[in-house]
Order: C-alpha cells, then structure tokens, then sequence
C-alpha cells in the first residue's frame, strides 16, 4: 500500500520491541481491510516515556499499543482512563483524539474473543485460573463481565493474590488460594473452564507447567493457555492427553489487536487474517 500525506500513524510503544509480533498482526489487518495506516515498532525506555507519549500526541499518532514495560506507567501520561484498564490497572491501547489520549485494556477483549471463537459461552460458568499477574487481572474482568458465575485464582503465593477479591468484588466473585492447597483442587473438580495465566511452559523453558491434578479435572472443562510460543505448551498437550478441548494464546493476541485497531479506525477486522499472518510469523521463528 502506498504511503501518502494522509497516512495515519499507529505503532506498538515498549522496551524492547523488536520481539513483537503486533506490527505483523496490524499491517495484515490494515492492508486486508485497504486502510491508509502504517503501524511501526515504537521502542521506548522507561526513562523516555513522559518525552515519547508528549512526542506521539504533538506528530498526532492516531494510537499505539503499549506493552512491557510501559502498562502501568502510561496511566499518568494520558487523559482518560477508560473502565476496563482502570480496573485492571493497565493500558495497552491509547486512542488519540485531537490531542487528547485515552487509555484502554483489550487485552480482556482478547481472551473473550478466543474462548468465543471457539464455541465457549462463559455465562453462568466457573473458571479457574493459574496465576495471579497482569494478565490474569485483564482475563478475571473479562471473565465477569461477560457474566462468569465465579473466578477461582490459584497460585504459588496466595497472600500476593489475595487483593484480586476486592479489586474485582464490584464485578463479580474472584476466590484466591494457595494452587497446591485442598480446596483448590475441589476448585478443580467444580470448574468449566481452566486457564494458565503464567509463563510457566513459555519458551524457553517448555518443560514446566503449574501444579494441576488432572484426575480432578472434569471431563467437560475447557482448557486455555495464553501462552503461543511453543503452539501446544506441556500444560495443553497434557490437558488434551485427557480428553479436554484446548486453545492456546495466539486468538488473544489477534484478538486484542483487533480490538485495538477497531479503536483507533471504526472499522471490523479480519480476525482470520491476524491470526494466519501471526502463525506465519511463528512458524517463520520457528517456534
């Protein structure tokens, strides 16, 4: 696509960010949908971060995405805060609207859009989750608003996850414990869906994964990763050696991509061609 004067600027802000794979996502969706957008790579040092979000707002970027480590620390730069990434405490999608920079988390879009695209209606279900981090904060508050009928968080330090009941309180249910305890394998027995939302099983290090007694697990229960790199992490391929339905990371990501870019232009992507271009792009890594 050729590149003019009215060509809206978008890019993804972290540091580093030469890993991410979201200019491979956008520019797919972009040129799919004949979009005049160049989305480019932003790297920011967290030093930086005042002067860079002052510099985007004066180029007048239409938007960016923000990713580690800047999630939290670009709350104070911007303007607004839309609900979602104030409950979650983080912002990877910044809208400018003449000057004026709004925040959002599509991050919890994501993980809905994933689980949806699958068949899976969280309404009315119990979910279990492993690990109590960022990430886990934006999949809790799309789990309840879209009417989970309880969250159960599991990890290794249950007294660091133990605020996530109050956070969310005014969302719905959030039950935290410690992942080697009792009641949390009764939590296992009682859940519909199980997600790990640790790096454990990430690569490089693809032999481990979170404590679960599979026993317990019931036979229905869906089973989601958020991890993509490896495709099938130990924790799904041994879910699925018992019969469970799995997803792993890679429609979230495409997902809260095209959450973002539906932000900044108005306009439906095609989540299809993020998610091809995105496993194109991990198989081109070869991981």
């Amino acid at each position: 696509m050729m590149m003019t004067g009215k060509t809206q600027n978008l890019g993804v802000m972290g540091w580093p960010v030469a890993h991410s794979l979201s200019p491979v996502l956008q520019q797919a969706a972009i040129a799919a949908a004949g979009l005049d957008y160049a989305y480019i790579a932003l790297p920011v040092r967290p030093e930086d971060l005042p002067a860079a979000v002052a510099g985007l707002r004066a180029l007048q970027f239409r938007g960016w995405n923000v990713t580690i480590p800047h999630k939290q620390a670009i709350m104070a730069e911007l303007d607004e805060i839309d609900e979602a990434a104030r409950a979650i405490g983080a912002v990877n999608t910044v809208v400018n609207d003449d000057g004026r920079l709004k925040g959002y988390n599509t991050d919890c879009t994501g993980c809905i859009m994933g689980l949806t695209a699958q068949g899976f209606d969280v309404r009315g279900k119990r979910a279990v989750l492993l690990g109590g981090g960022g990430a886990a904060r934006a999949i809790i508050y799309g789990l309840l608003t879209h009417s989970a009928a309880q969250v159960t968080v599991g990890a290794r330090n249950a007294a660091k996850i133990a605020p996530l009941a109050t956070d969310f309180a005014a969302y719905g249910t959030v039950v935290t414990m410690d992942w080697q305890s009792a009641n949390f394998t009764q939590a296992l027995g009682d859940a519909d869906l199980l997600i790990n939302a640790t790096p454990l099983g990430m690569v490089p290090h693809v032999d481990a994964m979170p404590p679960v007694d599979w026993a317990q697990v019931k036979q229905d229960a869906f089973v989601y990763d958020i991890i993509y790199t490896p495709a099938e992490t130990l924790f799904l391929r041994t879910a699925r050696e018992h019969g469970h339905r799995t997803l792993n990371g890679e429609l979230m990501l495409a997902g809260q991509g095209a959450a973002a870019l539906r932000l900044w232009t108005g306009v439906e992507p095609d989540l299809a061609v993020m998610q091809q271009a995105l496993h194109q792009a991990l198989a081109g890594a070869g991981v």
